[in-house]
C-alpha cells in the first residue's frame, strides 16, 4: 500500500514538472504572479467594466479601468478571469498595458499582440481575443457611464470608439 502512495506521488510530482512545458514561460510568470487582480466599484463613475466570455470554453474575464475624468488616461486596472492559464495571463498583461494610456490608445490593443507577447499557440488565442474584447468593453462602459452624467447621447461614445 505504501509503495503504491509512493509511486502515485512521484507521478503527480512528474506531472507538474512536464505541465509547465506546455505554455511558455511568460504565460506561466502571470499565472504564477497575476498583476493587478481584484476589483473596483462598478457604481464608480471613473470605473469602466468589461465582462466577457468564451461560451466554447467556459472562460469568464472581468477587466475594469479607472481612468482620470480631466485627463482621459487609465490610472489603474484591475481583473478577474476564471479560465486556464492562458486566460488569466492575458487578462494580466492586458490590466499592465493599459494602466497610464489615454482611452484612445488602449483601443488600438490588439489581440495578436497579446498573443504574440505571450506566445501563445493557435489553439488559446481566444485567451487573448477576450482580453481584447474586455478592454473594449470597459472603455466602452466607462464612456457610457461619462456621457449619462454628462448629458450626451449613448451612441456617441460608441460611435467615438469605433472610429478609433
Amino acid at each position: 500500500m505504501l509503495r503504491l502512495l509512493a509511486s502515485e506521488r512521484l507521478l503527480l510530482s512528474q506531472r507538474a514538472r512536464i505541465l509547465p512545458r506546455f505554455y511558455h514561460e511568460k504565460v506561466i510568470d502571470h499565472f504564477n504572479n497575476p498583476r493587478n487582480v481584484g476589483s473596483f466599484d462598478k457604481n464608480d463613475p471613473a470605473v469602466g467594466t468589461g465582462l466577457v466570455g468564451a461560451p466554447a470554453c467556459g472562460d469568464v474575464m472581468k477587466l475594469q479601468i479607472k481612468v482620470d475624468d480631466t485627463t482621459g488616461e487609465i490610472i489603474d486596472a484591475r481583473f478577474k478571469t476564471f479560465g486556464c492559464g492562458s486566460a488569466i495571463a492575458s487578462s494580466s498583461v492586458a490590466t499592465e498595458w493599459v494602466k497610464g494610456k489615454q482611452m484612445e490608445e488602449v483601443m488600438t490593443i490588439k489581440n495578436t499582440e497579446i498573443a504574440k507577447h505571450l506566445s501563445l499557440p493557435p489553439v488559446k488565442l481566444h485567451c487573448s481575443m477576450l482580453a481584447e474584447d474586455a478592454i473594449k468593453a470597459a472603455v466602452k462602459d466607462y464612456q457610457t457611464k461619462r456621457a449619462k452624467s454628462s448629458g450626451v447621447s449613448e451612441t456617441e461614445p460608441v460611435e467615438q470608439a469605433a472610429k478609433a
